[in-house]
């Protein structure tokens, strides 16, 4: 086996080691589960470790260069025009070969499944075009999210209360495996001819802005359709008796993931190609590195949502329903702390970019510190989303004040902290919260006897909106222990003199 691809394998494998352990004993101490349900958990798991190996060996050896490659070359066209509308069909394509934006394209029955699809498609290709101007004309991301979220809560007082959860969901869905690596790399490429002190800086924020284009979508879509009946898809446990019909069940449903990846890898495909025919940006030996990666990303994504879809999907309805159906439904609260602490480090684009953090910030900015930061966001998220399916409380009450603290940051942070904070909410809601946080808030409902369009969605927001918060409170750190350390040197300094004669005299003020 490569020996990158086995490290990746790896680390895929530590990473979903922990939610595995929990859920598994979870179904000992709190919510016994059938056999065959366990045992289908566990084939998912493993095919999940599988994927994520092969995905993010993929990402970084094709999406990565693709994005890095394309940004380079419209910061080289002079016709602003047309680097403009490659940067929106480009967030156009990527979108809809976004798995992810299927799972919810489905969810949503009352509006027209291909209008929903291309709306949000639009509505990130427009934002795309938004951000790599702003990357360009160099203004500061805050003065733009500030913008963008007023006018998204603005429009969200006319869209019907029992789509509103949908809406802010979309934003996070959309920013998945496919998206995020692409438009990290494409942020860094259009940074790279920029020589001023902020240029690192700009590098990040592009997900942050293309994750408000689909809110705004999917809000003017509820408004237009006005589904006032809307009813969301409750999933259903499988019946599993045998391990043969565990494979069974892998083996009907592989097909069908398999050819939901081609077709959005295939869109991707025929971009790139047409991209190199005409630029002929990448050399021969570059060309079929990102052949290979993009097989390789096929692969991992199809192993990966076969196993997440299968084997995750049942268990987070059933452990929901259960326990919200017992006598002791408040577990929920400190068991989604848990789950959402370690589960953060199995989303696939949660590599992708805190790699690219350490890089671009050269160590100062560890890949550990930033996955601490996000476990605790997602931590902190699944606790209040445990907690307004219990009790209750609008989406709302709890969106709004967050966002007005997390856009309050952006004004005292380093501009760096703006960027990665914002695209580390969208980063987060990935194919693990669709597929198994989502599914545990829908059973939690159903348990509670709540409205499932208002209170299981909704999560996925709220899981974008924690890291927010989290990753700034860690900017405002980071800059403190900064400027402490540079005053100490400036304080050593101011006590050392070098008189006529070149010697050196320490003066002890104390």
């Amino acid at each position: 086996m490569n020996k990158i691809l086995k490290e990746k394998i790896m680390e895929a494998f530590a990473s979903v080691l922990p939610i595995t352990a929990i859920v598994l004993i979870a179904s000992v101490f709190l919510v016994p589960m059938p056999t065959g349900t366990i045992l289908t958990f566990i084939v998912g798991a493993s095919l999940l470790i599988l994927g994520m190996g092969f995905f993010t060996m993929g990402a970084d050896m094709a999406m990565m260069p693709l994005g890095e490659g394309i940004g380079i070359q419209l910061t080289k066209t002079s016709n602003l025009v047309l680097a403009l509308a490659i940067s929106f069909i480009m967030g156009m394509v990527i979108t809809i070969a976004e798995p992810d934006l299927q799972v919810l394209a489905l969810q949503t029955p009352s509006i027209p499944y291909f209008s929903l699809i291309v709306s949000v498609a639009a509505g990130v290709g427009f934002f795309l075009v938004i951000a790599v101007l702003r990357t360009l004309l160099k203004i500061r991301l805050s003065v733009l999210l500030f913008f963008s979220y007023l006018i998204t809560f603005a429009l969200a007082f006319f869209a019907p209360a029992n789509f509103i959860p949908v809406a802010f969901d979309s934003g996070g869905v959309t920013t998945g495996p496919i998206t995020v690596p692409f438009i990290l790399s494409l942020g860094m490429g259009v940074t790279a001819i920029r020589t001023d002190k902020n240029s690192q800086d700009d590098s990040f924020g592009l997900v942050a802005l293309c994750s408000v284009g689909p809110i705004l979508a999917v809000l003017i879509l509820g408004i237009f359709f006005n589904p006032q009946g809307a009813e969301a898809v409750s999933h259903t446990i499988p019946e599993v008796i045998t391990s043969r019909d565990v494979v069974k069940i892998f083996a009907v449903r592989f097909p069908g993931h398999t050819l939901e990846v081609l077709k959005a890898l295939g869109a991707i495909l025929v971009f790139f190609l047409i991209f190199q025919v005409i630029s002929r940006r990448f050399k021969r030996h570059q060309f079929a590195r990102i052949m290979v990666g993009l097989f390789y990303t096929f692969i991992g994504l199809v192993v990966f949502l076969t196993g997440v879809n299968v084997g995750f999907i049942p268990v987070g309805q059933f452990l929901g329903l259960e326990l919200a159906s017992s006598s002791f439904r408040w577990v929920l609260v400190p068991l989604g702390m848990i789950i959402g602490y370690f589960i953060v480090k199995a989303e696939p684009a949660v590599h992708v970019l805190v790699k690219q953090v350490e890089e671009i910030s050269s160590g100062a900015i560890s890949q550990n510190v930033m996955k601490r930061g996000l476990s605790i966001g997602m931590a902190s998220a699944l606790a209040l989303s445990m907690l307004k399916i219990l009790l209750g409380i609008p989406l709302m009450w709890i969106l709004v004040p967050g966002y007005v603290l997390a856009l309050g940051l952006t004004f005292f942070v380093p501009r760096i902290f703006t960027g990665i904070a914002f695209d580390s909410g969208g980063v987060c809601s990935g194919p693990l919260t669709s597929t198994f946080l989502l599914p545990l808030a829908m059973g939690t409902s159903e348990g509670v006897g709540g409205n499932l369009m208002v209170h299981a969605f909704g999560i996925v927001a709220m899981v974008a909106m924690a890291p927010l918060i989290v990753i700034q409170v860690l900017g405002l750190i980071y800059s403190n222990k900064l400027q402490v350390s540079v005053k100490e040197i400036e304080e050593e300094l101011e006590s050392i003199h070098i008189d006529d004669s070149g010697i050196i005299i320490e003066y002890d003020y104390d």
